[in-house]
Order: C-alpha cells, then sequence, then structure tokens
C-alpha cells in the first residue's frame, strides 16, 4: 500500500528533475534511503546492501534497482511501473571486488544510453561508499561525474499536508512515550527497563495508529553522564537520589520523525540545574517567537544565542535542524541548521527539531521541540510541558 497518492510521487519528480536541471545533472543516481523513499516510495530494511534509484529526463518514471531478496518488497511499496522496479542477483554481492552491484547499475545506464551524460551521485551521503564510485568510474569512462549530495534533501523542505499529517501521528507518540517514561524515573530503576518502555511505547504508537522505529535509539544519560549529547541507557545502571537524566526521543510514522527533548531531576534540583533550565527554556521561547518565514537561520540562532549569552553561557554548536523523512543513523534531514552563517530563508510548511541544549562540566540541560513554520510564524508540532520536572 502507498504512503501517498501518485500525484504527490509524480509532483516530487517534478520538482526533483527541476533541481537537476538548475544544478546540470543529466542523470541523478539516488542512494540516500530516505531519498529513495521519497521518489520512489521504496521501504524496506535492505539499505545494508547496495540499492539505488535512477531519474533521468530520459526516463518517463524513477528506475529502482534492488536486491533480487527485495524486489517484492520494492512491487509493494513503489508507486511505479513493475518494469521499472529492476532485480539484481546475489552474484553481485559475493566478490564485491570482482562483480558489484555498481556494474549492474552501469550496465542498465549503458543500455538506456545514459553513459556519456552528466550523472550525479550523492557522494557525501551514508550509503554511498568511495568502492562504489570507484566501480562506476572504471564502468562509465564516457560519464561525467558530480556531486549531487543533498540535491532531494533540498526538494523534501516544505512539506505537504500528508507528510505534516504523518509528522503530527509521530509528535502524539513521542508525547506519550515522554510522559510514560517520566512517571517510570524514579531511584533505584533500572535505566534499561525505561529504555524498554521508551521502546515499546514508540512502536505500539498514540492508539490507533501504530508507531515504526525510529533513526536514532534513545538518548537518556544519567548523572555525569549527562555533561554528553549523546550517550544512551546504561545496562546495569540505576537511577539514583539527586540525579539529573534527560530523554532525546522521537516518534515515528511511516518514516516520519518528530523528536522532542525533556530533562528531569531525581529529588531536590541543585540552583545551577533548575537556573540552566530557565535559560534554556527562555532562550527557546524567544527563538520561537523570533522564528516567521523570511528570516534566515542564522537570525533564529543569534536571537537563541543573546539570549543566553545574557546569562554568561555560551553554546557553540548548532540548536537546531530539519527534521522530517528518515533512516539510520540519523533522523535529521541535512539541509538547514539553525547555526551561525547559515543563510537559509525560512519557508512556510519547513520542520525543524529546534534543540536549545546547554552542555557544561558534569551536566547538561535540554528542552527541545520540533516546530512546523507557518505563513506567519511557527508552531509546535510537539505538545508537551516545558518545564524542568522533578521526580521526587
Amino acid at each position: 500500500m502507498l504512503a501517498f497518492e501518485i500525484s504527490e510521487y509524480k509532483n516530487r519528480l517534478t520538482s526533483v528533475k527541476r533541481s537537476m536541471q538548475e544544478e546540470n545533472v543529466e542523470v541523478l543516481l539516488i542512494t540516500d534511503p530516505a531519498n529513495m523513499n521519497y521518489i520512489s516510495g521504496y521501504d524496506a530494511m535492505s539499505y545494508y546492501v547496495p540499492q539505488c534509484v535512477i531519474v533521468a529526463n530520459e526516463l518517463e518514471e524513477p528506475v529502482i534497482i534492488v536486491r533480487l531478496q527485495d524486489h517484492y518488497s520494492a512491487d509493494q511499496t513503489c508507486w511505479m511501473k513493475k518494469e521499472n522496479l529492476i532485480p539484481y542477483p546475489d552474484k553481485y554481492l559475493w566478490e564485491p571486488k570482482v562483480l558489484h552491484v555498481m556494474d549492474f547499475v552501469s550496465d542498465f545506464i549503458k543500455e538506456k544510453k545514459l553513459d556519456t551524460k552528466r550523472i550525479g551521485l550523492e557522494m557525501d551521503a551514508y550509503y554511498f561508499t568511495a568502492h562504489w564510485h570507484v566501480k562506476l568510474q572504471n564502468a562509465l569512462p564516457n560519464a561525467n561525474f558530480t556531486d549531487a549530495t543533498k540535491l532531494v534533501n533540498w526538494v523534501r523542505g516544505p512539506k505537504s499536508t500528508k507528510e505534516l499529517e504523518y509528522m503530527n501521528i509521530a509528535a502524539r507518540t513521542v508525547e506519550k512515550t515522554m510522559y510514560n517514561a517520566i512517571e517510570k524515573i524514579r531511584p533505584g530503576v533500572r535505566e534499561n527497563y525505561v529504555a524498554a518502555g521508551v521502546m515499546h511505547d514508540q512502536i505500539m504508537g498514540p492508539g490507533v495508529f501504530g508507531g515504526d522505529f525510529t533513526s536514532l535509539p534513545p538518548v537518556m544519560p544519567a548523572g555525569d553522564r549527562t555533561a554528553a549529547a549523546h550517550f544512551s541507557w546504561t545496562t546495569e545502571g540505576k537511577y539514583k537520589n539527586n540525579q539529573l537524566v534527560y530523554m532525546e526521543l522521537a516518534g515515528c510514522y511511516k518514516r516520519y520523525h518528530a523528536p522532542l527533548t525533556r530533562t528531569i531531576y531525581i529529588g531536590e534540583p541543585p540552583e545551577v540545574v533548575r537556573k540552566t533550565t530557565e535559560v534554556c527554556i527562555e532562550g527557546l521561547n524567544k527563538a520561537l517567537d523570533f522564528i516567521k518565514p523570511g528570516v534566515t537561520c542564522e537570525e533564529v540562532e543569534r536571537v537563541w544565542q543573546s539570549s543566553i549569552n545574557k546569562h554568561g553561557i555560551e553554546k557553540e554548536s548548532r540548536m537546531g535542524y530539519t527534521v522530517g523523512l528518515s533512516y539510520p543513523p540519523v533522523w535529521a534531514e541535512d539541509t538547514a541548521y539553525f547555526k551561525p552563517g547559515e543563510k537559509t530563508v525560512l519557508k512556510p510548511n519547513m520542520t525543524f527539531h529546534i534543540m536549545p541544549g546547554v552542555w557544561l562540566e558534569g551536566y547538561g540541560v535540554a528542552i527541545t521541540e520540533t516546530i512546523r513554520i507557518t505563513e506567519t510564524g511557527c508552531e509546535t508540532i510537539t505538545k508537551f510541558p516545558r518545564k524542568l520536572f522533578i521526580n521526587d
């Protein structure tokens, strides 16, 4: 069953081809799983083997090339005609230094007489390797290769009504997940017990809708581990009195994510933790009030930075990024960021994970939201109390 109407996929194809023309790309080889999904609908856990979608002006529809074992997955999730779902046999995986999937892909490109074109590759994507690049260069010596790493990512920016619907379902999932996790964090409770509950709630979803696995495991450090931004739970650790915890979680529905972060203190929080949380929330609120179409990402970051600077805190890292459709290892869309020097202009229906977190010596605090840019400002897709949670 398709996740979107065929008309929406065709509109996406038109937009991608327009961007290709602007970038002087005649053939586009898409290997990023999220970009493959966006243009074709393909959804399967097959991204650990070579696969791709090919887009070209000479091709009426995208062509997807997948492992023979995954051909049925393509048949079930892709919108294109069956002849554009092309399987390769496993022999292309047996001795990759001798015979590689990119040889199969190259044969298709030559068969369609596209081997002298300017071919765009996602050279800096997670699932495109240097070996693949070498194989393509050797097999297609007359092609002109160019880097088209984020071409599709940028097209994905403004979300459709259906995409926003999916993100809202994901938001309801993460709200339920966060509430239940906070309720479980008590002295003596094992961290992995809370983590197991998180994953249960993420997959169960908010009720009538189920949930998908998220592109990033739960981030949920406790104690002095909160000074790091990307620790998860410890396998034998137990929560203690007078301990800080923060959790960065997400809901996921049809691969669309809505992340949310909250900070919890077990016991009576020290004044420095209270104050840091207040500073984070104040800066977040000011940034949210400032955001609207027409302003740039760097201007948003500047509002946040100016707010926390008044309290003697500085933060070097970015404080937000585009979010939505994704596969492991991350849920970021890897385009616009709220960071210094980012000139991207905000447009309606762009979606971000705005993440004002502060990691200091021995502790860290983070309060985040998933947001949508509206016609006049922004709205939070996630709806959850914005405060320091205190568990006695």
